[in-house]
């Protein structure tokens, strides 16, 4: 498992956060049709229960959106992920069908409103993750994005450099059907979570659609 510390910006303008982190032995195959058919189960029921105006009231995002803004980020044009996310179903534009290891933590940040990474860990450069604060002009090649702006935006860094924000992941250790072990961080920055059992949700969620082979978890914060 991988040693992640917070820096000292971070624990200032989050000091409730806690990372659930989990680390698992699996394959990646093209998302099942179970796996698929939860995930459009629970873009109907979002789409149903919840507003365009509605989405960042929710406890989880509102809480994430909070950190952006201590760190001095506005969240309303560097959306954190699982906004993004509710907002596309909610807009009816849908979501693209991918990956298992993806698509399970794009349902699972859908279900709970929680910016999740997901990281090839055989990609990440030393044992060490630091969670910090983007610095001006600092390069980080978002998945399906290009460059993004991470200036003030909470980012995960190893020894080469950035892997992960709660916006968007890094390039360079996504997440591809060559992957065998995935390290995934849950950013909770609501401080009302019930952590253990957000636990044991998402591993019954991954044992569901991703048998793992081996799997290790940890609570930073």
């Amino acid at each position: 498992m991988f040693d992640i510390k917070f820096s000292d910006k971070i624990k200032d303008a989050a000091p409730g956060l806690r990372v659930l982190a989990i680390e698992a032995d699996v394959f990646n195959p093209e998302t099942s049709d179970s796996l698929w058919n939860e995930i459009e189960k629970e873009a109907v029921a979002i789409k149903n229960q919840f507003t365009t105006e509605m989405i960042n009231k929710r406890s989880a995002i509102s809480a994430t959106r909070q950190a952006y803004k201590a760190l001095g980020k506005e969240p309303n044009r560097y959306r954190p992920s699982a906004e993004a996310l509710c907002r596309r179903v909610v807009n009816g534009k849908g979501l693209y069908r991918l990956t298992t290891l993806v698509d399970f933590i794009n349902l699972l940040s859908m279900h709970t409103g929680h910016s999740i990474g997901g990281f090839d860990a055989d990609k990440i450069s030393g044992n060490t993750l630091i969670l910090g604060s983007g610095e001006p002009g600092e390069e980080f090649h978002a998945i399906g994005r290009g460059l993004l702006n991470i200036e003030n935006l909470p980012v995960y860094r190893d020894a080469i450099g950035g892997i992960g924000t709660p916006t968007s992941d890094e390039e360079r250790t996504k997440l591809t059907t060559d992957t065998t072990r995935l390290l995934m961080l849950i950013n909770v920055y609501d401080t009302s979570e019930d952590i253990e059992s957000l636990k044991e949700f998402t591993l019954e969620l991954l044992e569901r659609h991703c048998h793992p082979t081996r799997v290790e978890y940890a609570l930073i914060g």
